[in-house]
């Protein structure tokens, strides 16, 4: 079943309930997850459209397909149990090389 009303897709028990500067509320059957940047940054920068496009292909389970994200369910639940894996590269100063600092 699709909503094209204030809410996102429903598929299977799972919806966007609201989106909002500071992350995304998820509703799955019946119980709402606040996902929030800090935590989970790849929402941050996401389109309207790519977040509103979740499902849950199997029970436990979420997929945002056009943002190439899986979360599973135990993972909002229990955030404790799932520390953050991947983490931003810092960003390495580049040395200038004599010539480069030459030329200025």
């Amino acid at each position: 079943m699709e909503s094209f009303g204030k809410h996102g897709k429903i598929s299977s028990g799972c919806e966007i309930a609201n989106i909002s500067r500071f992350g995304v509320w998820v509703l799955v059957e019946d119980r709402e997850y606040f996902l929030n940047h800090k935590q989970y940054p790849w929402f941050k920068g996401a389109s309207v459209e790519e977040v509103l496009d979740v499902e849950s292909p199997r029970t436990g389970h979420l997929r945002w397909p056009l943002l190439d994200i899986d979360l599973h369910i135990d993972s909002l639940q229990h955030p404790e149990r799932y520390p953050l894996t991947a983490v931003p590269a810092p960003h390495k100063r580049v040395a200038r090389t004599r010539k480069a600092r030459r030329t200025r």
